[in-house]
């Protein structure tokens, strides 16, 4: 991948193109030569809330959020953030009558917020222990996961089937895709020795897995980054004509 002369990783479109610019293998060879200025974008465009937005100064998003601290966990510079005002903004987003999260300050909630936002607390969780926090649980997330889970199941289900927005609402693909996505967030917590399950209702509920950064299953992540290091690195020079 490579850039324009006139593009840089601090154009108004920097932090979409942060998160889906990347590739699936952690040490990132096929980004180019702009991934040494890439941390700094997210950087600049984390506000006073705490959250990020898409261009430095904008209200912070949840999904220019997810998208920016995805692209920093992904290049292993997620330290650059102000991860305690960061987790301050996240954590306020969950709403606590509904239990579902909105995206930004004073907006109503939002099934797809069920990832955007509650994905965040798995990178930070991961962050903050890296730190060293003694103070971080081993057996749940920073959020209520059976209050999200109840929104989604009770409030964001079709009775035709699929997921919505809110109760009103009508459902697509969009919000099917991150309603259940934020559900198996919120029902799995860490992995390995550490996993620890929190399904609300009956066990027909439970979803696999996901990814908190690529929202796959961890196996096919794994899988990627193994196809992705056995490549080589395609050069930077343009091809021959």
């Amino acid at each position: 991948l490579s850039l324009a002369p006139w593009q840089s990783c601090s154009s108004p479109r920097s932090i979409p193109m942060a998160s889906s610019g990347l590739a699936p293998s952690a040490p990132c060879p096929y980004v180019g030569m702009w991934v040494p200025s890439c941390p700094l974008s997210p950087c600049r465009c984390q506000n006073w809330e705490g959250g990020i937005g898409g261009v430095p100064g904008m209200e912070a998003h949840g999904g220019y959020t997810f998208c920016g601290v995805a692209a920093l966990v992904i290049l292993k510079q997620e330290h650059l953030l102000n991860l305690r005002s960061l987790l301050h903004w996240v954590t306020s987003r969950q709403m606590r009558f509904e239990g579902g999260f909105q995206g930004r300050c004073n907006k109503l909630v939002d099934g797809c917020y069920s990832f955007w936002q509650a994905g965040l607390l798995p990178l930070l969780h991961r962050a903050l222990h890296a730190k060293g926090d003694p103070a971080l649980s081993m057996t749940h997330w920073m959020f209520d996961q059976s209050a999200l889970q109840e929104y989604i199941l009770l409030c964001c289900q079709c009775p035709a089937g699929g997921l919505l927005d809110k109760p009103g609402k009508s459902r697509d693909f969009y919000h099917t895709c991150y309603c259940l996505s934020g559900l198996a967030i919120a029902q799995h917590f860490g992995s390995g020795d550490l996993h620890h399950e929190v399904v609300l209702g009956a066990p027909e509920n439970r979803l696999q897995a996901t990814h908190p950064v690529y929202n796959i299953t961890p196996e096919k992540v794994v899988r990627a980054v193994m196809h992705f290091l056995q490549q080589p690195v395609p050069s930077l020079e343009p091809a021959a004509e």
